[in-house]
């Protein structure tokens, strides 16, 4: 966690993809998070499910994930998914209405898949990608 992406915010918080604890996956590349994120793989890189968590609009760690993700505003996400779910070909990250909430899905679901900010890592999670 020692890396501070600065183009994040000014206040030097960084940005993590964090797993519970238990999961089986140690680390996943910017690729294999762009696939998941963006509905094309709906297991880890090792088989097993994951379900990845969005914070629910508006929010300024979805809009900052996305846009170093995959250099995407957080209304041109919504209309990439909103073609995808009129096609039926994908499912969109499950939205969290909350940190809290976030929080407790990763404690709670090992193929759980989400990011937070860095200071906000709980005992109960591991970072698998840092940007």
């Amino acid at each position: 966690m020692g890396f501070v992406a600065p183009s994040f915010s000014q206040s030097g918080e960084s940005l993590v993809v964090v797993v519970n604890i238990k999961s089986t996956t140690e680390s996943l590349s910017k690729k294999q998070l762009i696939d998941i994120y963006m509905g094309r793989f709906n297991k880890f890189p090792n088989g097993e499910v994951v379900k990845p968590v969005d914070l629910d609009s508006p929010s300024n760690h979805r809009e900052k994930f996305y846009e170093l993700l995959v250099g995407q505003s957080e209304r041109k996400i919504n209309a990439y998914w909103s073609r995808l779910l009129f096609s039926g070909r994908a499912t969109p990250p499950h939205k969290a209405e909350s940190l809290n909430e976030l929080i407790s899905i990763i404690e709670n679901d090992t193929s759980a898949l989400a990011y937070i900010d860095a200071t906000n890592v709980q005992k109960g999670m591991k970072i698998v990608y840092e940007f």
